[in-house]
């Protein structure tokens, strides 16, 4: 991972830069973002950087031994700690295993969250960090680096420690060995706990704005430049929704969004219905994607009947229908009711509604707000 395969963050990128490059390198780091950001991605580039045989001034090299093994996290020197299901005793084959799949999981998907982790193992269960994790995090930093650099030890989602497993590594935090590194990567810094917390240094990292999404998507082909220009302000800084969001947003969600409303508000039943079965044919991400939509526009309809129109992100290519909409009959008090039950179907989607029992309910919930008095 290079810090130029990582969009924007410029000012993050040259802080941590300027702070190897003199040596101001804190011995344990805890990078903490929110879901979506690039906390994972930055102290892989940054490892990168360190171990790179010729850094440049903004960037590692990429082509050196160092960096060849970096992309494929191969290094000897870089260790990993992360959340694991409970097990009685792992056998060395069965961790080299797990150890493969974490490296498999992060190339894929580097701005994965642990939910994501946990469908990777496809086991559904219960994954923390174990007093036994700890343990071996101990004995491995005892050794000697292999490559005579820094010896990493890289723990992604530290919340998730055993209370015995953060006791277990409170003295080596302390008091590390020689030209060691802990990295810590979370998107719950508020679950650690004070004794793991007040031996870090801390490094927050921002979400991405929305042009650092467009550009991401565009460049790397993931949608089009209108796609794009929809899926940035519905990700809302988070680049790993905006990513599942270019797998199952077509340009037209604007478009089906105001004619179900329009529905809604008329109260034709038989349209209704039909759009609750062809919902059923739609994929997860495709019905939360058409809800995020719909939030979106409700969003800016309230900015829009406020005047804020600086704050506003929509395409122009929907502009219309937004203001439109919210110079309609509708109040502030009804735009704001409809935000509400949208954002209520978008939680019971992610936990596995019923989609069509869902939609229908939220169709009719809505004309009840629509037509209210």
């Amino acid at each position: 991972m290079l810090f130029s395969s990582i969009p924007g963050l410029e000012e993050t990128k040259v802080k941590l830069i300027k702070a190897i490059q003199n040596d101001h390198l804190a011995h344990a780091l805890l990078f903490h973002g929110k879901e979506g950001s690039p906390n994972l991605p930055l102290v892989l580039a940054m490892a990168t950087y360190i171990n790179c045989a010729n850094p440049g001034a903004e960037d590692a090299c990429g082509k050196c031994p160092s960096c060849l093994k970096m992309e494929k996290l191969v290094h000897p020197d870089l260790n990993f700690a992360m959340p694991l299901p409970a097990a009685k005793k792992k056998e060395d084959e069965e961790t080299t295993d797990l150890l493969s799949s974490w490296r498999s999981f992060v190339l894929k998907n580097p701005y994965g969250n642990l939910q994501d982790w946990n469908s990777h193992l496809a086991i559904n269960k219960p994954l923390s960090i174990s007093k036994g994790t700890a343990k071996q995090i101990v004995k491995t930093l005892s050794l000697k680096s292999f490559e005579g650099g820094y010896k990493m030890m890289l723990i992604w989602a530290p919340e998730t420690m055993h209370p015995s497993a953060a006791n277990a590594l409170l003295k080596i935090l302390e008091e590390p060995p020689a030209k060691t590194l802990f990295l810590m990567v979370t998107q719950h810094p508020e679950s650690l706990l004070t004794t793991i917390l007040s031996r870090t240094q801390k490094i927050h990292v921002r979400n991405f704005t929305d042009d650092e999404i467009k550009n991401f998507l565009t460049e790397n082909g993931l949608s089009t430049a209108v796609a794009a220009q929809q899926i940035a302000p519905l990700a809302d800084g988070n680049l790993r929704e905006a990513m599942l969001l270019s797998r199952n947003t077509e340009d037209k969600n604007t478009l089906i969004f105001r004619d179900w409303l329009r529905n809604c508000y008329s109260v034709k039943i038989q349209e209704i219905v039909n759009f609750a079965d062809q919902i059923t044919n739609f994929t997860k991400e495709g019905q939360r994607s058409l809800l995020l939509t719909g939030i979106n526009v409700i969003r800016e309809s309230l900015l829009n009947k406020a005047q804020l129109n600086e704050l506003m992100r929509t395409s122009d290519e929907d502009r219309e229908f937004i203001v439109k909409f919210s110079n309609s009959v509708l109040t502030d008090e009804k735009l704001s009711n409809i935000y509400t039950a949208l954002n209520e179907a978008h939680y019971h989607i992610e936990r596995n509604a019923n989609p069509k029992i869902l939609f229908l309910d939220l169709a009719f919930n809505l004309a009840r707000i629509m037509k209210a008095a």
